[in-house]
C-alpha cells in the first residue's frame, strides 16, 4: 500500500466519522422537540404537592380542590357517617382494597383505613375521579349517603367505597398529611 493510498483511506474513514457524528447531532436536534414537549409543563409541577386550610369546615361539609388536574374531595364527616361505614362488613364490599396511598397497597378497605387515621377517622381526602370512566361523583348522594356518580349509576358509601354500580374500586386516597391540625398536604 502506497502513502497516497493510506492518506486517502484515513481521509476516507475522517469523513465516514465525521458525516456520522453530524447525522447523530443532526438526529437529535430533530428529536429533541418531541422528547421535550413529553415533560409535564410548570403549571403541573408547580401542583405536585398543595396545602389546603379545612380549618372552616365543620363536621358534614365538604371540600373540593384541584391537584394535577383533578378534583380532590375532603370530607369533615359526622359521627353518623363514621358509625355507618365501620358497620359495614368487608365481605358486602364490591372492592376489598382501602386504594390509600398512605398505607400498604393491600390494606383492607376498613373505615379506618380509607380515613386520617388515628385521632382524625372523621377526615376524608379522596380523589374525586369516579373509577368506572373518570366523572366526576356528586357528593352526599345515592343510596349509601356517600357519592354517587349520576353518568353510570355507581353508589359509594361515606367512606368513598364502591357499594353498587359498574365502577370496579373504592375512590382512591392520595398522598396526603396533616401539616398542622387545620392544613392538609396533598402530593
Amino acid at each position: 500500500m502506497s502513502v497516497h493510498e493510506t492518506s486517502d483511506q484515513s481521509r476516507r474513514d475522517f469523513l465516514y466519522v465525521a458525516t456520522a457524528m453530524a447525522g447523530a447531532v443532526g438526529a437529535a436536534g430533530v428529536a429533541w422537540p418531541f422528547i421535550d414537549q413529553m415533560r409535564p409543563d410548570a403549571s403541573t409541577l408547580a401542583l405536585a404537592s398543595i396545602e389546603v386550610d379545612v380549618s372552616a369546615l365543620e363536621p358534614g361539609m365538604s371540600l373540593t380542590v384541584k391537584w394535577r388536574g383533578k378534583p380532590v374531595f375532603i370530607r369533615n364527616r359526622t359521627e353518623k357517617e363514621i358509625e355507618e361505614a365501620k358497620a359495614v362488613p368487608l365481605a358486602e364490599l364490591k372492592d376489598p382494597v382501602a386504594r390509600n396511598a398512605n398505607i400498604a397497597a393491600d390494606a383492607p378497605a376498613t373505615d379506618d383505613d380509607r380515613s386520617a387515621g388515628q385521632g382524625k377517622e372523621n377526615w376524608l381526602v379522596m380523589i374525586g375521579s369516579c373509577t368506572h370512566l373518570g366523572c366526576v361523583p356528586l357528593g352526599q348522594q345515592g343510596e349509601f349517603g356517600g357519592w354517587f356518580c349520576p353518568c353510570h349509576g355507581s353508589h359509594y358509601d361515606t367512606a368513598g367505597r364502591i357499594r353498587k354500580g359498574p365502577a370496579p374500586e373504592n375512590l382512591a386516597v392520595p398522598k396526603f398529611e396533616f401539616i398542622s391540625d387545620t392544613t392538609i398536604q396533598i402530593g
